[in-house]
């Protein structure tokens, strides 16, 4: 959520910034705004409410001329959208500041600052650090000595890009539980929340650490640590590819992502499995010293990614014989909790920076866990950097809010886990080299879900009018049927509801009625009897069924149930088999319903506030 882009070169950067933040937009937003230095220290901004064209719309009206600028796409916190609480926000004309995250003393700050006589012109938090540093630079010799002053003062989380018209020739960042990366470019250094957006322009990049203070100019970037302490942080070439932004011949995002992902799973397999081995070095160098003593495992996970870890649970507990418990980041921050005893902390997340997930991880470093993993995205990332290990999904640019590859990827991470441990824990050669050789089959298996597409795209119809649906699966289904809910709630603002269908007879029965579409996944498993007696109680009460059915199982289509035949898969592989029809049918849905599938209302792709 939110997105900052930051330039300072010898040529015009507007245009720079404002492509970085259109790159952006999938971060989700509600206004967006610019503010550049012009050739006589002027400072030059504007802001519009709403998209990012329509600010590049006013400032082609009225160009913005200046080779030092910060942009930001703002998600509301503090004070509703609008354009005068969307960002840069400026202190006497000179100060500017545009700033990712909370800041949680700012009623305080505000007052002080108030009593002081500077004026508030919005109701966000993030004007007092404007102010804040504007009365700092009265007591310090530079811009870098004034930001270092304020960010001591701030409470919570801030990732920052200030400048100062009176010295147009740097920028000052600050980065605190919100991302923040920097590239380098020749004559020319950029500064963005997102690597993605500056691609165009650069592929070296260095990620900020926590607590770090950075001053930016053409030519040099100087470092300094929440001590004061010059340090140096690795720059590297990205690999991520410029075209990742492009929808190509998709009309959304989505749907593109939905297709990519045999490819996706194919990058996220290979190397890994050799000669049907799995290469535990994968994870880590001393991967191998930590999962044979690991005995139980904790996942901390938000969203899609926690319905991915719970799906990792029955693979750990049915064929690695580990133990496994599988919570939301921000309720597991804040609880006591009881660590077992060699237990193993794994965080999944796509951006490797979701707020809770990351502060959940560095509260297990203080409760004593053996080690800690992260299954995740983006290299260089926050939860990358901070854990003992990690699984490098190689999923790509994900740029639809609703998580599709980066999902299915994660699974084959989680999958890919459960056989490093099981290799330690008793699982059986026979397991290991099925498991094995199932992962190598999965791409094939969901190229072929994709010949669905058409009577998936026609089923949709009959949700065009429903506001309410309930999803069904039993055993590791169960979170697939929470993903598949959690879909259609995202993109199509249908409510959805997902349970264990042996649940349904302890009160979800009191829903079905006609208006009330039941989503069924249902492969052939030693649970599929007892899924037909659950199908057969919302029949007998005449409800509407949709059921995604193994062709081996036997389901039939009726005027109460349409029936959609899935490719026959093994059992180990049949969540993530099963996740694509029910990412097609939300996709088919949302189009019917005239939703903006790639950036739903109030969302975010990247949560990077608590």
């Amino acid at each position: 959520m939110c997105g900052i882009v930051g330039a300072i070169a010898q040529r015009d950067v507007a245009e720079i910034l404002v492509e970085g933040l259109k790159r952006l937009e999938y971060r989700g937003y509600d206004s967006a705004g610019v503010a550049v230095i012009g050739g006589d220290k002027q400072l030059q901004r504007v802001r519009r409410l709403g998209k990012v064209q329509a600010l590049a719309d006013a400032i082609a009206e009225t160009p913005l001329n200046g080779g030092t600028g910060i942009a930001h796409t703002r998600w509301a916190t503090h004070g509703a959208p609008s354009e005068a609480n969307a960002h840069p926000h400026v202190s006497c004309e000179t100060i500017a500041v545009v700033h990712n995250g909370i800041i949680e003393n700012h009623e305080k700050l505000r007052t002080e600052l108030k009593a002081l006589g500077y004026d508030f012109v919005s109701e966000t938090d993030t004007e007092v650090i404007a102010h804040l540093v504007h009365h700092e630079l009265k007591s310090h010799d530079s811009l870098l000595a004034a930001v270092q002053s304020a960010v001591k003062q701030l409470e919570g989380a801030y990732g920052t890009v200030i400048f100062d018209t009176r010295d147009p020739e740097r920028v000052v960042v600050a980065r605190s539980g919100s991302p923040l990366v920097i590239g380098y470019g020749l004559g020319e250094n950029f500064i963005a929340s997102d690597m993605m957006a500056l691609l165009p322009v650069t592929r070296k990049f260095s990620f900020l650490e926590e607590g770090d203070v950075a001053e930016v100019t053409r030519f040099e970037v100087n470092i300094f640590d929440l001590d004061g302490n010059a340090v140096v942080r690795e720059a590297k070439e990205s690999e991520v590819s410029h075209e990742a932004g492009d929808k190509g011949e998709y009309r959304h995002y989505m749907l593109k992502e939905i297709y990519e992902q045999p490819t996706a799973i194919r990058n996220s397999l290979e190397g890994r499995l050799l000669g049907g081995q799995l290469d535990t070095a994968t994870f880590g160098a001393s991967a191998d010293d930590i999962f044979k003593d690991v005995e139980h495992v904790q996942i901390i996970a938000c969203g899609t990614s926690y319905h991915s870890g719970m799906v990792a649970r029955y693979w750990l507990e049915a064929y690695a014989g580990v133990s496994c418990n599988v919570e939301i980041a921000s309720e597991f921050r804040y609880r006591k909790s009881h660590v077992p005893k060699n237990a193993l902390l794994v965080t999944i997340s796509q951006s490797g920076e979701t707020a809770d997930t990351l502060a959940a991880l560095r509260l297990a470093k203080e409760l004593g866990y053996r080690a800690s993993l992260t299954i995740c995205n983006v290299p260089g990332s926050s939860l990358v950097r901070e854990s003992d290990l990690a699984f490098m999904t190689k999923a790509g640019a994900e740029i639809g809010v609703a998580s599709t590859k980066a999902f299915t990827t994660q699974l084959v991470g989680l999958m890919m886990m459960t056989l490093a441990l099981g290799k330690h824990h008793g699982m059986s050669d026979a397991d290991q080299k099925a498991m094995a050789q199932a992962l190598v089959t999965l791409p094939n298996k969901v190229e072929e879900t994709f010949a669905l597409a058409e009577d998936i795209e026609a089923l949709a119809e009959d949700f065009a009018d429903k506001n309410h649906s309930l999803f069904l699966g039993r055993g590791d289904q169960y979170p697939i049927a929470m993903e598949g809910a959690l879909k259609l709630k995202e993109i199509s603002y249908i409510h959805a509801e997902a349970y264990a269908a042996g649940e349904l007879k302890h009160g979800p029965l009191a829903l079905i009625d006609a208006e009330m579409p039941v989503i069924v996944v249902a492969p052939k498993n030693d649970l599929i009897e007892k899924l037909k007696s659950n199908v057969e109680e919302v029949r007998a009460r005449g409800g509407l069924m949709y059921v995604f059915a193994d062709t081996e199982a036997k389901f039939e289509s009726d005027d109460t149930m349409k029936v959609i035949n899935v490719p026959h898969c093994d059992d180990m592989i049949a969540p993530i088999v099963y996740t694509l029809p029910l990412q097609l049918l939300s996709y088919y849905v949302a189009i019917i319903k005239g939703t903006d599938v790639d950036q739903p209302r109030n969302l975010a792709k990247s949560v990077t506030v608590e």
